[in-house]
């Protein structure tokens, strides 16, 4: 089955690309590209109850830490974060990074990054709706651990 890729979505400094959603392949598979920029301090701490998630790395090191231990992930390596783990992930290096992301089964979708997106954009440059925020990571499974 061919696929087409969706527009990238933009989340604060991440760029993301589905490549699978979970509707084409019956629920089974997502699989998602995303790009962080060298620096960047990404994603706050979280776990997910209903999906495994696995990083595979393409380009740049990203440094996740997984229950409080540090791992970095670089081109041709590869990561599963169980459902229930806390982690988060940053690219702590001086090189732009890539990765995929592989969820299993594929219930996280694009919806939930466009939300992300526009609380984050109508914040304009101040903090973001928190409370918003953490309603839609609810809303799509994820909990935040801070």
């Amino acid at each position: 089955m061919a696929t087409t890729m969706r527009n990238e979505i933009k989340v604060g400094d991440l760029t993301i690309r589905f490549l699978v959603e979970g509707d084409q392949s019956a629920g089974s598979v997502a699989v998602f590209e995303f790009d962080v920029p060298a620096g960047a301090k990404v994603a706050a701490g979280h776990s997910h109850n209903g999906y495994e998630e696995t990083i595979y790395g393409l380009e740049g090191v990203l440094t996740w830490i997984v229950e409080g231990t540090p791992i970095d992930v670089g081109p041709r390596e590869a990561l599963l974060i169980p459902r229930g783990a806390v982690h988060h992930f940053d690219n702590t290096g001086d090189v732009d990074a890539k990765a995929l992301a592989i969820v299993t089964p594929g219930i996280l979708g694009p919806d939930y990054f466009e939300e992300v997106a526009a609380i984050l954009n109508a914040a304009i440059g101040g903090p973001p709706d928190f409370a918003a925020l953490g309603e839609v990571m609810r809303k799509h499974g994820i909990t935040c651990a801070e």
